[in-house]
């Protein structure tokens, strides 16, 4: 077995914990292991690194996208590549990039949710890249926790007993959309494998990498019943990033199988705390290229 912490830790205290609803809120997604609470360390990581000249910001693990979409907001990177291989997934990136969002903000808004009417919309082929989106969209906001994966299914008493109207707030998710229309121009959706778009871009200097994987690396494997997409050769990922001579930052649950990929192909990590469901504390490794950032 690996020597364990062949770096130094770097442990962010529990005063820099996140406070989510302080966070602008970009994403129309609410999404299983979203990346919210990480934004103001993702922000403090790419401004400080704006001399490695960050033409192309790339998330082959997009899922929400809320890191991808601040980014862009905020003018940081000339184009953000987001890659999503979950065909539903897809089917909102498309929407909102190249689509007709406009069509989708309205028709969220105009829907009046029930059971009823969602079992009866879900029940339908949809005709269009958009009407796949607005299924998503729909499936996202009232099943458990979010999750879009085989076997998941609506709410059921939610938040104080409001059922799957816990997460409809049609204004808002509509209102998301219609913000990304500012900064679409900035966006690159590409529906495919992450690891090919990895490899195409590994030795590119002017791009950053920001990978979010599902989260089965672990023995936990809580992936497995989060995701459609769940296996993932997690090797591979640090492998290539060792080998890369792009800027980058991983995320994953602190776990012994991570430490030990960190050691193993000489990744340095920060420990971050976070605030998970029903507020229980645990960390995360933010593992990066270098983290002299963090100074």
């Amino acid at each position: 077995m690996s020597q364990l912490n062949l770096y130094p830790e770097i442990q962010i205290n529990d005063e820099h914990l996140v406070n989510v609803a302080s966070v602008r809120q970009l994403s129309p997604f609410r999404y299983p292991g979203g990346k919210t609470w990480l934004v103001p360390q993702v922000l403090r990581w790419i401004q400080k690194r704006r001399d490695k000249n960050c033409k192309l910001f790339i998330e082959p693990f997009v899922g929400g996208g809320i890191i991808s979409l601040t980014i862009a907001a905020n003018g940081l990177a000339d184009k953000c590549i987001l890659v999503e291989k979950d065909d539903e997934i897809a089917a909102v990136w498309k929407t909102l990039i190249y689509g007709d969002a406009k069509w989708l903000a309205q028709r969220i808004k105009s829907f009046h949710l029930t059971i009823e009417s969602a079992n009866e919309l879900l029940a339908e082929t949809p005709k269009s890249i958009e009407e796949k989106a607005f299924q998503t969209i729909l499936k996202n906001r009232t099943f458990h926790g979010g999750i879009l994966a085989p076997g998941s299914g609506f709410l059921k008493n939610g938040e104080n007993g409001k059922g799957i109207l816990s997460r409809w707030y049609p204004e808002t998710i509509a209102n998301r959309i219609l913000n990304i229309l500012h900064f679409k121009h900035r966006l690159e959706f590409i529906e495919g494998d992450a690891f090919e778009i990895i490899r195409d871009y590994l030795n590119d200097g002017s791009c950053t990498f920001f990978i979010d994987p599902p989260y089965t690396a672990s023995k936990k494997k809580a992936g497995s019943r989060l995701y459609r997409f769940h296996e993932v050769d997690h090797e591979l990922i640090f492998r290539s990033m060792h080998e890369s001579s792009s800027a980058f930052m991983l995320t994953y649950d602190d776990a012994l199988e991570i430490r030990e990929f960190c050691n193993r192909y000489s990744l340095p990590f920060v420990r971050v705390p976070m605030k998970g469901t029903h507020h229980i504390k645990y960390y995360e490794l933010l593992i990066c290229d270098n983290i002299d950032w963090w100074n």
